[in-house]
């Protein structure tokens, strides 16, 4: 008798995830797992036309900032648009969770300011009552709520520290005392299913009022003392490096406790023309000795959509405390004061930002639509004035509302291609669910699918799948997906390799409150399995967002 499967997708190409060479067959899918490969006899409910296609196991994306999305968009768009069917949230050391109800406004405050959220997107899409106070109970609402692809989620050091030591957290370092009640709470939430810790001692992540996250304000004794709960569960370390915080920190870490370490972020130009070849290096060699030391990279330029009443890519230099701690009218008076323009514009012009600002795109100036696509130097020339006044006068012309596009780092595309193709490398930083109105990096996937393969050929379709699926799901533990083989989660994303691609970035303003966010839509991407039930066909969501959802939470790694 013929063997009878939920699901056959039949005649594409297998590309399994491992690297191996890609081939033709059929992938059967009986109870939200694969039952075989190949050539595949038997009849299926339903049969997928996957030819001229490829098959590939679901995408992964282990570096997002869906903690509070997930509460208002079950559908955790718009990772599975690009093929991603598994992702991994509290990155950066930056979460939900846990959270004393009386440091909720503080929690939200901090991803508006480092995340780039909206606040009122934020508090109208969790609401008044959030529905956990601990990490655990975090996973179960997540659980009970569903989702349409599988979530794992980091604990993050800001809310750890928040929740032991309040306000004072971006204050000053932690007592004994404190450091021990902040390991219990990370150990009990790698116990309830976090799959790892994340921390960041990174100079960008500022927070409200202009402060440092907490996480910054921690001394390495705290870290080390945290990252320490890994040996006895969890899965792996994420880190942002900073001051105090690069290689030397993260091997001693790995070593003490046999877990990988994922940092965030290498990226062309960060380091110089060629700093990144140094850290490459290093990285190959502490890999060579078994030191799990692993640099997250990235397929697309680092841009910033931006406007000065959230001007996250300046907030870093010390002459913006004051615009960080200030309410709109504030800010304005700022913007328009003589004093601070002369210390805005000699710190621009003596620092890395000096030729990306006047290079800036204005996007939108609503006074004077012309000035869309245009770069501020060019006008700032025109008009006979510092780019940097023009910034500001723009700004002020429009009520703030003038946005600018910034490439921060990564436009060099040959330094991309080798931070791609190098096997000390691993590919993260999508951002996916943060930064939300100033840029989109989610579509990384087709990105990497169409131009680093198709176009360019830095990547084998069959590398750059093993980038995507099981190298990922590996580092992070995750350990039934990432691969098409037998009794594996059946993931799965079929896409034509002759068109996968991104479309330019949009505006659209879908979240609560009205609020605005940048999304970009997938080209070839045919159809999404996300254990088992095809969730996205052509283009569109193949399930009810308000119905039963077939993802995961991903408990310590698998479901």
């Amino acid at each position: 008798m013929a063997e009878h499967f939920d699901l056959l997708i039949r005649g594409g190409t297998l590309v399994d995830g491992t690297g191996a060479p890609a081939r033709r067959g059929d992938v059967a899918i009986r109870a939200g797992r694969i039952a075989a490969l190949g050539s595949v006899t038997g009849t299926a409910d339903r049969v997928l036309d996957a030819e001229s296609a490829a098959v590939a196991p679901g995408f992964v994306d282990i570096h997002t900032h869906y903690d509070a999305q997930v509460f208002w968009d079950r559908m955790l768009s718009i990772s599975p648009w690009h093929g991603v069917t598994s992702v991994v949230m509290g990155n950066c050391g930056f979460g939900v969770a846990p959270t004393r109800p009386a440091h909720r406004d503080l929690v939200l405050r901090t991803l508006e300011k480092v995340e780039g959220m909206s606040l009122d997107a934020l508090r109208a899409g969790i609401g008044a009552e959030w529905p956990f106070v601990t990490f655990a109970e975090f996973l179960a609402a997540v659980e009970r709520r569903g989702t349409a692809i599988n979530v794992g989620a980091l604990v993050g050091h800001t809310p750890v520290r928040l929740y032991v030591m309040g306000e004072e957290a971006t204050e000053r370092e932690a007592t004994a005392d404190e450091i021990a009640a902040m390991r219990a709470l990370v150990a009990d939430a790698l116990r309830a299913g976090a799959v790892g810790f994340a921390t960041s001692k990174a100079p960008t992540h500022v927070g409200w009022e202009g402060r440092p996250v907490p996480s910054r304000v921690a001394a390495w004794e705290e870290i080390e003392a945290l990252a320490s709960c890994l040996a006895d569960a969890g899965n792996v370390m994420q880190a942002t490096l900073g001051p105090g915080l690069f290689l030397d920190e993260f091997a001693a870490i790995q070593q003490r406790t046999g877990r990988p370490v994922s940092w965030t972020a290498l990226l062309g130009g960060m380091l110089g023309p060629d700093g990144h070849r140094a850290v490459l290096e290093q990285s190959a060699a502490l890999q060579a000795r078994g030191v799990r030391v692993i640099p997250q990279v990235s397929c697309r330029p680092l841009m910033v959509e931006f406007n000065l009443e959230a001007p996250f890519p300046l907030e870093p230099m010390s002459v913006m405390r004051p615009v960080s701690r200030a309410d709109p009218a504030g800010k304005r008076a700022i913007y328009a004061d003589a004093g601070f323009r002369r210390s805005l514009r000699e710190k621009i012009d003596g620092g890395r930002l000096a030729e990306g600002f006047r290079s800036m795109q204005i996007t939108e100036h609503p006074p004077d639509p012309s000035l869309a696509e245009r770069r501020l130097g060019d006008v700032a020339a025109e008009r006979g004035v510092h780019p940097v006044d023009l910034a500001l006068d723009l700004s002020l012309a429009s009520g703030l509302a003038t946005r600018f596009r910034l490439a921060v780092l990564n436009t060099d595309e040959t330094v991309v291609a080798e931070l791609l193709s190098h096997p000390a490398s691993m590919l993260g930083l999508s951002d996916a669910g943060a930064h939300a109105s100033q840029l989109c990096d989610a579509c990384a996937p087709t990105e990497l699918l169409g131009t680093w393969v198709r176009e360019k050929r830095t990547l084998s379709l069959e590398a750059a799948v093993h980038r995507l699926t099981a190298e990922p799901a590996e580092v992070f533990g995750i350990t039934d997906r990432g691969r098409l083989a037998p009794g594996l989660a059946a993931d799965v994303t079929v896409f034509d390799p002759a068109t996968v691609g991104c479309r330019p970035l949009r505006r659209v303003y879908d979240f609560p409150a009205g609020a605005d966010r940048l999304v970009s839509d997938a080209v070839g991407i045919r159809t999404v399995v996300v254990n088992g039930v095809v969730i996205r066909e052509d283009g569109r969501d193949a399930v009810d967002p308000e119905g039963p959802l077939p993802g995961r939470v991903l408990r310590g790694g698998h479901a």
